[in-house]
């Protein structure tokens, strides 16, 4: 193998490089990109560079010196248009191709978009930078979904001054990951802060001056920031052959096809550890997968090692530090096994069948969390994690009521 392309300038595609020179590979390794910037990270575009508290250069992921360090043929600017596994060829916006003996596909997502004009997203660092330039005090957001980036942007600009309202189609934000109980909790603190937090409605285009919603009201605005999920970019490999749903469709080792391996947002895998498939849009995860991926490309197949993690994620809003382990999506049950929901300083478990299979806390340390994290690493039962602690769990039930308008 004397050539290695990995294709996608992210969190991911960067940990599949330098775990490829790592591991010992001296070869051409060419690193593919679409945008003009060196990789850097993307959890703070909408917190500390959002604010300002960070400028550009903090968000790079390496120095120049660093990535020089790396040998890299590096391509930025230019995206990957096509894939043909025949000849081992990808093929770039520019019209030149590049050959490879090993392939990893790290090309991340991209946002939805809603119908109308001068709306924002939030996904590059040029997305930042111009929604950024369009807060401050008395300017007036909407923003279009409430899930982690809605909500962690809407606390940002209010921390600039800027009148928020948060639109979120359904009655209580992030039920679908984090259980209605503690949706609700975390819907106070934006109410608390003066949020215009409307659920239950509909948006049928953004205007020139604000939001059309279903029942014919707009929601005037000097900014629209759009936030209602992502698309993997997955459009550049049709007719490759590759099976794509939701994804790049990989094996429990990433691998997608012989010599081609996925990591990152981009990646769906079989995680055996949840026995389950799996695509995760979390920063952690990307690194992780990238690293795994690169060593499952080198290694001879006994020798490869299914990545099988248990996924993290974090969120900050206003003054709260939101952490999960695990796979809390379609559980049967949510407890509070610390703490209390009311006080916004708690722990809860996620069950689903009879397994452990998530952990949430707000408001404490990553030391409180350690335990939990190692019994889903276990992959230990419900009862054995949770019902035989000496402090009684009882089921999640919230207090607040969200306004629907």
């Amino acid at each position: 193998m004397r050539r290695i392309v990995v294709v996608g300038a992210s969190a991911a595609g960067l940990a599949a490089t330098e775990t490829l020179r790592r591991e010992g590979y001296d070869g051409t390794l060419t690193l593919v990109g679409d945008e003009p910037h060196p990789p850097y990270d993307r959890p703070p575009l909408s917190k500390q560079f959002l604010t300002g508290q960070w400028d550009t250069g903090q968000l790079a992921l390496r120095t120049g010196a660093d990535l020089d360090a790396l040998g890299l043929d590096l391509r930025l600017g230019v995206a990957a248009t096509g894939l043909d596994p025949a000849t081992r060829s990808v093929r770039l916006a520019d019209g030149s191709t590049v050959s490879y003996d090993g392939l990893v596909i790290a090309t991340g997502v991209r946002p939805r978009r809603l119908p109308g004009k001068d709306t924002q997203v939030l996904r590059s660092l040029d997305d930042a930078l111009a929604l950024r330039d369009r807060l401050g005090p008395g300017r007036r957001l909407v923003v279009v979904g409430a899930g982690f980036l809605g909500a962690e942007a809407a606390a940002a600009a209010v921390g600039l001054g800027a009148d928020v309202t948060l639109l979120e189609p359904a009655p209580v934000p992030l039920a679908h990951v984090v259980g209605p109980e503690v949706g609700q909790v975390l819907t106070r603190a934006h109410l608390e802060r003066g949020v215009d937090l409307r659920t239950g409605v509909t948006v049928s285009e953004v205007t020139g001056t604000g939001v059309l919603l279903a029942d014919g009201e707009l929601v005037e605005s000097d900014a629209v920031l759009v936030a209602v999920g992502s698309r993997p970019n997955t459009e550049w490999l049709a007719g490759s052959g590759l099976a794509v749903e939701d994804g790049v469709s990989c094996d429990a080792y990433c691998e997608a096809a012989p010599g081609i391996y996925a990591a990152g947002d981009v990646a769906r895998w079989y995680n055996p550890l949840f026995t389950a498939s799996m695509r995760i849009e979390h920063r952690t995860n990307a690194s992780e997968q990238g690293m795994a991926a690169a060593r499952n490309l080198l290694a001879a197949p006994e020798a490869r090692k299914p990545f099988a993690p248990v996924p993290y994620f974090w969120s900050d809003q206003y003054d709260m530090r939101i952490q999960a382990y695990g796979h809390l999506r379609s559980h049967d049950e949510v407890a509070v096994v610390e703490g209390d929901l009311t006080g916004r300083h708690f722990v809860v478990a996620y069950r689903k069948d009879d397994r452990l299979t998530g952990i949430l806390g707000v408001g404490v340390t990553p030391k409180v969390l350690r335990g939990w994290r190692q019994a889903l690493a276990a992959g230990t039962s419900w009862h054995e994690a949770v019902a035989n602690e000496t402090r009684t769990p009882h089921t999640a039930v919230g207090t607040a009521t969200v306004p629907t308008r």
